[in-house]
């Protein structure tokens, strides 16, 4: 067993400290939030002739440029206390954001829309769980061209990954798609049978979705594997702990998505943090694999799969589709996880061996992704 004195006391490359130290204070800001948040957009074709785009979203961050996960009594603080003329050039401004972001395409040529806020100013919005002075819908309104045959959506990067609806009430037909952000969606039919969604169409949706959650959104998933990497330089020690994370990930994530088991994001994201700060401590005390420590890691992947639930239960799966759903999700986060191991391997694999590589990189590298987690869970915990 190394002290934590000890270990400091080796030497350290020259500019390693100034290195980690960007790093304690920039990467918590790139994940302060962890929960992958989806637009919800439902597409409305009515029979009449027009359509109706509602889109869930946070309008109050989207308006002043901020990320989705700002907290949200400041954005109402900061919009109140603009002047009515400066208010007014931020609403237009959004709705210029919509116009040139959003668009709905009716055989391949973009159709015109007008954009409008429903919730903005009402009781429900400010008095919601989530405090809002714009509101969460932007409703986009326009007509459908005469003979039709086939529509598609865009929204760009500017919006989170979309949770798409399409209702065509002429036919009474429904169909969903997931699109990663900025991604065009296939077109749907305006006549004739609903085409319906292949399965591996929709294996590949749920696999990317999940990739994407570990690679790039999920900062403290991907330094808590980095930080099983850095635990041994040995092949085995680092086999048994992303198997016991992978199994205990696995099986939360397939019990909290059938609604076995359900654990507040509120308690879950914090907790996760602090698994990103045991992992980081540990790695600095200890070398040893112990069975302790894969209890410890299992425990944690159990917690992990629970973030990983939120994320997907956000979806909501159609019923037909949640097995398929899961098990393609899962593989994402699979995926996600062997391109870390496979980053870190091209990366420091290189020294590994070297008799230097864990007082000058296992160990900083340990503590710096245990200072991030402490933040993280700060944060997490008081809303910071």
């Amino acid at each position: 067993m190394l002290s934590v004195r000890s270990v400091l006391g080796q030497s350290v490359p020259r500019r390693l400290p100034q290195i980690l130290l960007i790093a304690v204070f920039t990467l918590p800001g790139l994940a302060s939030a962890h929960p992958l948040t989806f637009t919800d957009t439902t597409v409305v074709l009515r029979a009449d002739g027009t359509f109706q785009i509602d889109l869930i979203t946070d309008l109050d961050a989207l308006a002043l440029g901020v990320p989705q996960d700002a907290a949200d009594a400041e954005l109402v603080a900061t919009l109140t206390a603009m002047t009515p003329a400066e208010f007014t050039i931020l609403i237009d401004r959004l709705r210029t954001l919509f116009e040139r972001r959003v668009r709905l395409r009716f055989d391949g040529e973009p159709s015109p829309f007008d954009v409008n806020f429903p919730d903005y100013g009402t009781t429900a919005a400010l008095e919601s769980d989530i405090p809002t002075l714009l509101g969460l819908t932007a409703r986009l309104t326009g007509t459908i061209p005469a003979g039709a045959t086939d529509v598609e959506f865009f929204a760009s990067r500017a919006f989170s990954e979309v949770n798409l609806t399409v209702q065509d009430e002429t036919r009474g037909i429904t169909t969903r798609a997931v699109l990663e952000r900025g991604a065009r969606s296939e077109p749907f039919a305006l006549a004739g049978p609903a085409k319906p969604v292949g399965m591996w169409s929709a294996a590949r949706q749920y696999l990317r979705l999940g990739f994407a959650h570990i690679v790039p959104q999920g900062l403290d998933h991907v330094l808590f594997v980095f930080g099983l990497f850095l635990f041994s330089t040995q092949l085995r020690p680092l086999v048994w702990q992303v198997t016991a994370f992978t199994v205990a990930h696995a099986v939360t994530l397939s019990l909290a998505l059938y609604g076995v088991v359900s654990l507040p994001p509120a308690l879950v994201e914090p907790l996760i943090a602090l698994s990103i700060v045991y992992i980081g401590v540990e790695n600095v005390m200890t070398e040893r694999l112990t069975k302790r420590r894969a209890a410890v890691v299992f425990s944690f992947g159990l917690l992990h799969g629970l973030g990983f639930a939120g994320a997907l239960r956000t979806l909501g799966l159609p019923q037909q589709e949640q097995f398929l759903g899961l098990v393609s999700f899962n593989v994402g986060i699979e995926l996600g996880q062997l391109a870390v191991l496979t980053a870190a391997l091209s990366t420091l694999g290189w020294w590994r061996r070297r008799g230097w590589y864990r007082s000058r990189l296992a160990v900083p590298l340990s503590l710096t992704i245990a200072a991030i987690g402490v933040v993280w869970t700060v944060e997490r915990f008081f809303g910071a």
